[in-house]
């Protein structure tokens, strides 16, 4: 009975979403050269098994002044008016099915949340596809590329952010990020902070809170926010942490608020001294060396951080701890700022934002920064259209900009076309692009010239550059860039290069 009722819930929406798009096409011709905003397959991809996308199309790129398209974009974020009806139809159906998609996959195919999570996601969709009767304009950052001497300060006027000297920073990609954090956890004397997107019983949870249990034994407090989109079966995980005395909360559970704004960052801080982050869940997949797909070991890149930058991911989790439980965090968990090392670093966190969010601006400026080389890896790179004219303008100016993101592999197949039209673009300006083999990447970090590196949970789609809250750490540091060039490159020799006029994959 209940099957009968998703289905028929199913073709409920399917309906409704059809003639809204419809009339959402029709309503847009009406607006006199505003930038106009595909809502369709090629920017709106929903979030399924735990961290694949959440479809929010409403604000598919930051927007701070009106940027009129043209036909020079290729289709890819076109008017609606160059759209047919048949092609309008078929993307509603798609753009649905990936929302049931992720109601049956996040919640385990458990029929009532299903229901609940089908009901909020499918409201989402709507709002963002046709709540909005005149799209904003895009942000530029139209800036020629920033001088090597004056990157500081470029930072702290774009976002807001200071770098800090006298900071230690280390490489601690794939499974090890659990290693170092247990290492670090059994260290900490006065808090430990714990926040993620996704949870999930297993190992590796397991490791964690046993962890835990040893320092809350000893008394010193422990505070978790874990995403309740991202971690909707995270109950069991939950008792169990809070058994052992953490304070646990669940960031914005749903529905009943803004279920596209979640918390995505994903963060360990210790005595307000230590940080690592990156774009690591606490999950199984992530336990691994990222090179082999039987079973899953995801590939992602991560950073240990001590000294003044960890300041900003310790204000960024009390701001999400103050949402969650309407209560500051006590005064000494903000410790005096001590040197650990010598590396220049800050920690960018980014929410939600009408205009232009911090990851945005955040992207642009690195992009910008960029003199001799660039190199990107990111999971989901489906990038804007000012993201895309700054890459393929940096490429022309003789940058050597190279992007790789996930392949075959990837969580989120529906991603591909999307990501292999942007890459088709790029590689026509000179871009060398490539698709990771052994299994998903998850990664998101960059390489700016011979000193710049940031790395963080920011994916280069619409959803983390408008909605999510993400956090990225700047380092200016030339061993740390020349430790991640290397592991771009290793990278790359286990990829497939996107060379073709079709961004047809091919063996290099």
């Amino acid at each position: 009975m209940i099957d009968v009722q998703v289905r028929e819930q199913h073709e409920l929406h399917r309906r409704k979403l059809v003639r809204g798009q419809r009339g959402r096409r029709d309503a847009r011709h009406d607006h006199h050269g505003a930038a106009q905003i595909r809502v369709g397959e090629n920017e709106s991809v929903p979030e399924a098994d735990q961290d694949r996308r959440v479809t929010d199309p409403d604000d598919a790129q930051c927007r701070a002044r009106v940027v009129p398209r043209q036909a020079a974009d290729r289709g890819l974020l076109a008017g609606a008016r160059a759209r047919s009806e048949q092609a309008g139809e078929q993307s509603g159906v798609q753009e649905l099915a990936h929302t049931c998609q992720l109601a049956a996959e996040i919640t385990g195919a458990h029929h009532v949340h299903v229901l609940r999570l089908l009901a909020s996601l499918a409201c989402l969709w709507l709002a963002a596809c046709f709540g909005r009767s005149s799209p904003k304009g895009e942000f530029r950052l139209d800036r020629a590329a920033i001088a090597p001497q004056d990157f500081d300060n470029a930072l702290f006027q774009t976002v807001g952010v200071q770098l800090r000297p006298g900071n230690q920073v280390e490489v601690v990609n794939n499974g090890r990020v659990f290693d170092v954090a247990i290492e670090e956890i059994a260290r900490a004397r006065s808090s430990i902070h714990v926040v993620s997107f996704i949870w999930s019983e297993g190992k590796v949870s397991s490791r964690i809170v046993t962890a835990l249990a040893g320092r809350t034994r000893d008394g010193v407090p422990c505070r978790v926010i874990v995403d309740a989109l991202g971690s909707p079966n995270f109950a069991n995980v939950q008792k169990q942490l809070e058994g052992i005395g953490c304070a646990t909360h669940r960031f914005r559970p749903i529905p009943g608020q803004d279920d596209a704004a979640r918390e995505h960052r994903k963060m360990f801080i210790l005595d307000g001294r230590v940080g690592i982050t990156g774009g690591f869940g606490i999950d199984d997949k992530w336990d691994g060396d990222g090179r082999t797909d039987q079973p899953p070991q995801w590939r992602d890149s991560n950073l240990l951080v001590r000294g003044p930058a960890v300041l900003e991911m310790q204000q960024a989790f009390a701001e999400s701890w103050e949402e969650a439980t309407r209560t500051l965090l006590p005064r000494d968990t903000f410790p005096a700022s001590e040197d650990a090392g010598r590396s220049l670093a800050a920690f960018v966190s980014s929410s939600e934002n009408s205009v232009a969010t911090r990851s945005d601006r955040l992207t642009q400026l690195l992009i910008g920064a960029a003199r001799k080389r660039l190199w990107i890896s990111n999971a989901y790179f489906v990038p804007s259209v000012p993201i895309l004219d700054l890459l393929m303008r940096k490429a022309r100016e003789g940058v050597d900009v190279r992007v790789l993101a996930a392949g075959e592999r990837t969580d989120t197949k529906a991603y591909l076309p999307q990501q292999r039209a942007r890459m088709d673009q790029l590689v026509g300006a000179g871009v060398k692009a490539y698709e990771y083999g052994p299994t998903m990447m998850h990664s998101k970090f960059m390489v700016v010239d011979e000193r710049i590196t940031a790395v963080g949970s920011t994916n280069l789609d619409a959803l983390s550059l408008n909605k999510l809250n993400e956090g990225t750490v700047v380092v200016v540091d030339e061993n740390l860039a020349q430790r991640e060039a290397a592991v771009f490159l290793e990278d790359v020799g286990l990829s497939k290069e996107v060379w073709s006029s079709k961004a047809r994959v091919t063996t290099r």
